[in-house]
């Protein structure tokens, strides 16, 4: 294990298969609940099963995982030979994930650095690789844990629901709830504002909104940057594969400094809480 920190982090990075197995990064599982039903995030229930949920009205909650999950975990990776822990995760104001992991950490049998990335999706994903990358660098777990906090506070996510009532419904709208009413009507743009959801713009259409997206990730991505510095980004969706690959290629066309530009399509847990039709942007300067 390099470095001998263990990299833990939860379901919501949607990070690859692939990108877990090559960096050994632990990823604890969230639960989607569905009509009572409760499931672990990445096993039986995926993101065409939760649209589908929630197209037809079923009842769709999401639970963070227990104290208990965590520590099973840092004590697996502690018999594996890790001496220290690195647990990044989901923004705490959206989710109790890194309270939970910090109730663990009480008891675990090796120090434990939770780090709460006040992000989601990719914007806590880049933090997680950086995090990694850290490590395998032979640095400290205190350093590592403070260059995941610092690639999350560069990040910004930015976007589009079809609708914010499943934002409502879950209570993570943030400082947007107060504009729902209108909202509701016209086509929203949100961003994650220090870990919380808030109304950026609202827009007419659908393909007026996406464009807005793709020129505030330029404008994120190009400003105030170093240019010497990279930048990461990737576009996340539900149920819009299409729409994602074309926002993906024009990013790339006009960011040609950028490189591969990630698609992904989120989890059942994000799933739930924005709906069919998301669109996202994650900017996340190195």
């Amino acid at each position: 294990m390099p470095g001998r920190i263990a990299i833990v982090t939860d379901s919501t990075a949607h990070l690859s298969p692939h990108v877990v197995a090559e960096r050994g990064i632990e990823i604890v599982p969230l639960q989607v609940i569905v009509d009572g039903q409760p499931h672990d995030e990445g096993d039986d229930v995926g993101p065409v099963a939760i649209a589908e949920a929630l197209r037809s009205h079923a009842t769709v909650t999401t639970s963070r995982p227990s104290p208990r999950t965590f520590l099973d975990v840092y004590e697996s990776v502690s018999v594996r030979g890790a001496t220290s822990v690195v647990s990044v995760h989901l923004s705490g104001s959206l989710s109790g994930t890194a309270d939970s992991a910090r109730l663990a950490a009480r008891d675990a049998p090796i120090p434990v650095h939770v780090v709460d990335s006040r992000s989601l999706g990719m914007g806590l994903g880049f933090a997680v690789l950086t995090a990694a990358e850290a490590a395998e660098r032979g640095l400290t777990a205190d350093e590592v844990a403070a260059a995941a906090a610092e690639r999350a506070r560069r990040s910004s996510a930015y976007f589009y629901v079809d609708t914010l009532e499943h934002l409502r419904r879950g209570g993570r709208v943030g400082a947007a709830s107060a504009v729902v009413g209108t909202a509701l009507a016209i086509k929203p743009l949100l961003l994650l504002r220090d870990g919380w959801i808030e109304l950026l713009e609202k827009v007419r259409t659908t393909s007026r909104a996406v464009a807005r997206l793709e020129d505030l990730a330029v404008d994120r991505a190009t400003s105030g940057v170093d240019q010497s510095s990279r930048v990461d980004v990737a576009v996340h969706h539900l149920d819009h594969a299409d729409r994602a690959n074309d926002l993906a290629r024009r990013l790339a066309e006009r960011l040609p400094g950028v490189g591969d530009v990630v698609v992904s399509e989120v989890g059942a847990v994000i799933g739930a809480h924005v709906g069919p039709g998301l669109i996202a942007v994650v900017v996340s300067p190195r």
